[in-house]
Parts: structure tokens; sequence; C-alpha cells
């Protein structure tokens, strides 16, 4: 059986690093709320090998960049981060041109069910103690308390990585 190029995935090694350095940026920007340049830019990297070999017709790259002016009319809003913003039209340069509505939809509907949890853990969780705790893991989730009870910024990575491994899985 045959299958057009553009509805087929990628290779599963240049899928799994890419879940990788998904699953990396999330870590980070839920420890940081930041995400380094060089995960979306390796991301990137893979996305344009991704495109070049798999996807010739080169409507994956337009795709990426049409997720990337959208989120980064969101960016300028203040609505997303701009770490965030390359993230997502790295990864949308992964999949396969035809997936990249449905990614998008995918981290919609996960970022919403993120904010829904940070809503309702904000009516549950208590404020931090005031002792600064010695280990990483216990400072890191002092830290998303904090961040949880003062109503902080979402670690949007997250969504963006959920999102994903929805689609490539």
């Amino acid at each position: 059986m045959t299958t057009h190029a553009s509805s087929s995935f990628p290779p599963l090694a240049l899928l799994l690093a890419s879940i990788v350095i998904l699953l990396a940026a999330a870590l980070h920007d839920i420890a940081t709320r930041t995400v380094p340049n060089g995960m979306a830019g390796l991301l990137a990297l893979l996305g344009v090998a991704s495109q070049l070999l798999h996807f010739p017709q080169y409507s994956g790259f337009l795709a990426s960049l049409i997720v990337f002016l959208a989120t980064a009319i969101c960016w300028r809003r203040g609505w997303m981060g701009g770490g965030d913003v390359k993230l997502l039209a790295a990864a949308s340069l992964v999949l396969p041109p035809g997936n990249v509505v449905m990614f998008v939809a995918a981290v919609a509907l996960s970022g919403a069910v993120l904010a829904v949890i940070y809503l309702g853990a904000r009516r549950v969780i208590a404020a931090p103690s005031s002792r600064r705790p010695q280990h990483l893991i216990a400072r890191a989730l002092r830290a998303e308390q904090w961040r949880i009870r003062r109503a902080g910024p979402l670690p949007y990575a997250l969504a963006i990585a959920v999102g994903f491994l929805f689609i490539a899985l």
C-alpha cells in the first residue's frame, strides 16, 4: 500500500529526537518559564531536514510560516511567549504539512486543559512555605506553587509537547 508523501510521517528517529527536544523544552519551561533558543533552533533544523527529505512540495515551509506569523501576533499582544512561538513553528516543520492544522488544534486543546488545571489548582494549593528547600526538585515545586497562587504564566511548551505527542503518536 502506498501513501501520499504529505500524509506519511518522518522516520521514527527524527520523531523521537523531536519528542526528546520538546519534552526537554517543556521541562525547562516548567522550571524557568523560558524556552531556550537552542532547543527551538535544533527542532527547526530537524524540521527543515524532514521537509527537504520527506515532503518535497515545500508546503510544510508555508504552513510553518503561517503558524509562526499567527503566533507572532499572539506574542505581540502578550498572549504567548516568544520561545513558545518559535517552538510551535519549529515543531510544525517536523510534521507532514497536512497535519499542521490538527497539530495547532491539539496544542490549543492541551493549552486549554493546562489552563483549567492551573485555575483549579489555584483554589487548592496552599501558599508555599517561607523555608527554602535544599533539593532542586523541591525548590522547583515550591516555585510552581508560588506561580500558581499568583496566577503566573502557563508553561505553554508543555501544551506544545502534548499536542505534538497527540499528533505524532
